[in-house]
């Protein structure tokens, strides 16, 4: 199997629209190239508007922080959810994220995914090295699009942070799709999204 063909793909819907979402129409290109090549492909979709996780909370650390043959069956439930999306992630070798900007920043309801996602001593741990991720060895490919922030820019807190905390928990092979500026000239920027995605699943 090469890099360009995935055989269980991880795709994460953040976007709140469901009709003329940018990101969605691009992820979608981007998921039938990837799965047009001669190998069986299994996808899990997560769509982030229709089923968003809960934000996290005073019951939902206590239960992250108590040792887990220690953790009652209520903590055990709080948790239920965060280890289903943690398994999610654990089978797939190709993880896309499909987000728009929102004021600079992903949507509150991705923060939320990562915030199920990234678990001290699940995903990552403390070393006397510092902090080391657990989950090596894959591919993320990030699709955003804003309307006025330029990714990779100072102002970009979306991408920048997602591949920080990607590389936190172990995934260090990311690229980004990037559909950025659209209010300055959406034709061009849908354009070069494409002409990406087509190297990217080369």
């Amino acid at each position: 199997m090469t890099r360009n063909t995935p055989r269980n793909i991880l795709r994460i819907d953040a976007s709140m629209r469901r009709d003329g979402s940018v990101t969605r129409q691009l992820a979608d290109k981007l998921m039938a190239r990837l799965t047009t090549k001669d190998v069986e492909t299994t996808v899990v979709r997560r769509d982030l508007a229709e089923n968003p996780p809960a934000f996290i909370d005073e019951s939902w650390i206590g239960a992250n922080f108590t040792d887990a043959d220690a953790r009652s069956d209520d903590q055990k439930a709080v948790l239920a959810r965060s280890d289903a999306l943690i398994a999610e992630l654990k089978a797939a070798d190709t993880l896309i994220i499909a987000t728009p900007v929102y004021n600079f920043g992903i949507p509150a309801a991705l923060k939320a995914w990562v915030d199920m996602v990234a678990r001290a001593r699940v995903t990552f741990k403390y070393t006397e090295n510092g902090p080391v991720g657990l989950l090596e060895g894959k591919r993320a490919i990030i699709v955003t699009a804003s309307g006025g922030t330029r990714v990779g820019s100072e102002i970009d807190f979306a991408t920048t942070y997602l591949t920080h905390v990607l590389g936190f928990i172990g995934i260090h092979d990311v690229d980004i799709i990037a559909a950025d500026q659209l209010g300055q000239g959406a034709d061009e920027k849908l354009a070069a999204a494409g002409d990406a995605i087509e190297r990217l699943a080369a």
